[in-house]
């Protein structure tokens, strides 16, 4: 029997009349195989690929059937604008078989909810903060909500598996699981991910049902693809605004500062143009994506806040200033082209730099191979396990360290901590008065309540994760204008140095309480970057891709002139130097510059490697090479400290990486630092600047 033949009667026939298909993607075929015989699945399709429908049909077939009592079935999405963006798709397939949608994030209005929460839709649309919302509202009954739920359907799955957001979200879907008399069939949907049965794997979390990958063979897509070198901003922008013209485009930029300064360069050639980051407030960027929608000669310049499923319509080009970091990132942006009928999908990178250069052909090479990046997924989240027993020691008035425990130790990124480890926590944030004990159970102490707000949940929640606005003021009071709250965690007080205005603002101090951030021009020479001075590393696949493009003779049919002389240019720059028998050492005027191109985490592995050694050597690295000089540096003397590196032993040396931990930068990675044992703070910062595994496997073999 046919999968179509296996949905609802009701379903068959809204499909054919409403939708007017004729027939099933595969995709669609295989999930909903999957699905109907009840399997939890990652369902893989390009963007535009049918995915939704893929998940959605087999879901609403069964709530049809069989109508749930309360919510049936969950949508979750990463971020609003998708919710918001899916919203009257979905309501228009629930709507055609008699069934309801609705979406509750931080702009649905009380009373909104309280009518949802009267009569709850069958299908229920909204992001992990809003889940764990209901969970602790008091006005919320989640046990009768949540009693039959059936499925929860997890959209664009690879951008939050491996991130702190990942780990909350299966926290609290394991919270909600425990309310379903079911067990609650879990399903994400994807583009790109290099490791779906990884990502199964997670997202099976307690379940015992069955899963299954859907990945159909994709059919070979025509692609057009252009390198372009600029000489500098102005031309960069002046080159898009030509290419952009008579059409709709999306034009990405790695920054908030570039994306600015390229929207003012092309609104001056005349070009429409629309600003979209989250530093552009809300009622701005609904502006830009409803005026494109309707515009035939205008271009969205964006960060990647426009990279996820937001269908702003047929897009004519996709552009962008640089290269992403990621091939799954290119994949994606790329994907936004190619939807009408006899269209290619399509990028144009506009380069200002010869590294710019490298790394867009090293994605779109990688790409070619069908290559992209896994999700790691680590078993060691401690931000957000910090963050839940904040949430639950709120959600019911306090909770026992047992109970914790019991909830907490299922999910799959926290299963790497042991029992000891957390009842040191619970121990350490008891004195450090993060947490009481009262009859037996945890509560919010002091120090969280005032670093996070009041006892009131809903400021300190706000604080967690929603999009709040800072004022940025002066020491002398003089208002400059505002930061939105994930922007403002990644601030160190003293540290951060910032563009608002078109100048740079150096962080004096950071207030929480009354949302202000305290700042004082930078001081000359500084230079300002948006969130502080937390290195952006590249991987080492597409570093090492990178060193094969200059050691081979190959050419490449999508560089324009200037593009394909840089890359002859850097050829010869590095000709003689990383070739497998040169082993990448350089000497000039007393400096060694290793070339690895092995990646930002395995260099800075290596740089604190040799620190650790003893030489009192002064080394700068990045993502290609490691940059050592001293007065009393010596080739011999380097080779020498290379030569312990690459002993096996040194690596398993625990002791030393204990020190090494202790002794990074002490950068601020996660807003819930200053409620980390030392410990707990040296392993967060110590696993995003290092890959001790990686720098032993690329130097041992």
């Amino acid at each position: 029997m046919s999968v179509f033949a296996r949905f609802a009667p009701r379903l068959q026939e809204a499909i054919v009349a409403r939708l007017g298909w004729s027939s099933l993607r595969p995709v669609q075929e295989q999930a909903g195989e999957a699905l109907l015989d009840g399997f939890n699945a990652v369902v893989l399709a390009p963007t535009a690929g049918g995915k939704t429908e893929a998940s959605m049909f087999p879901t609403l077939s069964g709530m049809v059937s069989d109508p749930p009592d309360g919510v049936g079935a969950l949508y979750i999405a990463p971020i609003k604008a998708l919710l918001n963006n899916q919203a009257d798709r979905l309501g228009l397939y629930t709507e055609m078989v008699g069934l309801h949608r609705f979406v509750w994030h931080g702009d649905t209005t009380d009373h909104e909810r309280r009518q949802f929460l009267k009569e709850p839709a069958e299908l229920l649309m909204t992001t992990p903060e809003s889940l764990e919302v209901m969970l602790v509202s008091q006005r919320v009954d989640t046990a009768k909500l949540f009693g039959d739920l059936r499925i929860v359907v997890i959209d664009e799955v690879h951008a939050i598996a491996g991130t702190d957001r990942g780990a909350h979200l299966m926290s609290v879907l394991e919270r909600i699981a425990r309310l379903s008399r079911h067990d609650v069939q879990r399903v994400g949907l994807s583009a790109t991910v290099g490791n779906p049965n990884a990502i199964l794997d997670w997202l099976q979390g307690t379940s015992r049902r069955p899963g299954r990958v859907v990945d159909p063979p994709k059919q070979p897509a025509r692609r057009q693809l252009l390198i372009v070198r600029s000489q500098d901003l102005s031309d960069l922008a002046l080159d898009a605004a030509r290419l952009a013209k008579g059409g709709k485009s999306l034009f990405f930029c790695q920054s908030r500062s570039v994306t600015e300064a390229v929207a003012e360069n092309m609104r001056r050639a005349g070009t429409e143009v629309f600003v979209h980051h989250s530093a552009v407030s809300k009622e701005e960027r609904l502006l830009a994506e409803e005026r494109f929608h309707h515009g035939t000669d205008a271009c969205i310049v964006c960060t990647s806040t426009l990279e996820l499923g937001i269908d702003v319509g047929d897009l004519d080009r996709v552009l962008q200033a640089e290269a992403p970091d990621t091939v799954s990132s290119f994949l994606q942006r790329m994907g936004r082209t190619g939807r009408r009928e006899g269209q290619s999908a399509n990028t144009t990178f506009f380069c200002e730099t010869s590294e710019g250069v490298l790394q867009a052909i090293a994605l779109v090479e990688l790409a070619k191979s069908g290559w992209v990046e896994s999700v790691e997924v680590s078993d060691r989240c401690w931000p957000v396990l910090i963050h839940q027993l904040l949430a639950m020691s709120l959600a019911s008035d306090g909770v026992a360290p047992e109970v914790a425990w019991e909830h907490l130790h299922h999910v799959p990124d926290f299963r790497g901590i042991s029992r000891e480890e957390f009842d040191r926590l619970i121990e350490w944030m008891l004195n450090d008065e993060s947490l009481r004990l009262a009859s037996g159970l945890l509560v919010l102490g002091p120090k969280a309540e005032k670093r996070f707000g009041r006892r009131n949940f809903m400021e300190l929640y706000a604080v967690f994760s929603s999009p709040q606005s800072y004022t940025v003021q002066t020491s002398g009071t003089q208002p400059l204008g505002t930061l939105n709250q994930g922007f403002v965690d990644r601030l160190v007080d003293g540290v951060s140095c910032f563009l608002l205005g078109g100048r740079p603002w150096a962080v004096l101090r950071v207030q929480h309480d009354d949302r202000r951030v305290i700042v004082e021009p930078a001081p000359r020479g500084r230079q300002p970057t948006w969130g502080g001075y937390i290195p952006q590393f590249l991987g080492f696949h597409i570093c090492q891709k990178i060193l094969q493009i200059l050691t081979s003779t190959e050419t490449f049919g999508y560089l324009n002139p200037a593009s394909q002389a840089v890359l002859e240019e850097q050829r010869q720059a590095r000709h003689g130097i990383i070739e497998p028998d040169c082993e990448g050492i350089e000497e000039i005027g007393g400096e060694i510059f290793w070339w690895t191109f092995a990646g930002g985490r395995i260099n800075s592995t290596l740089k604190h490697a040799m620190a650790s050694i003893g030489p009192n050597w002064r080394i700068i690295n990045d993502n290609y090479l490691l940059r050592i000089r001293d007065d009393n540096l010596t080739l011999a003397g380097f080779q020498a400290v290379r030569q312990q590196l690459c002993d096996p032993a040194f690596w398993d040396n625990e002791t030393l990486w204990q020190q090494v931990a202790a002794s990074l930068p002490n950068y601020r990675l996660s807003k819930f630092q200053p409620l980390m044992p030392p410990w707990v703070e040296q392993e967060v910062v110590a696993n995003y600047l290092l890959d001790v595994p990686g720098a032993k496997r690329w130097l041992t073999h």
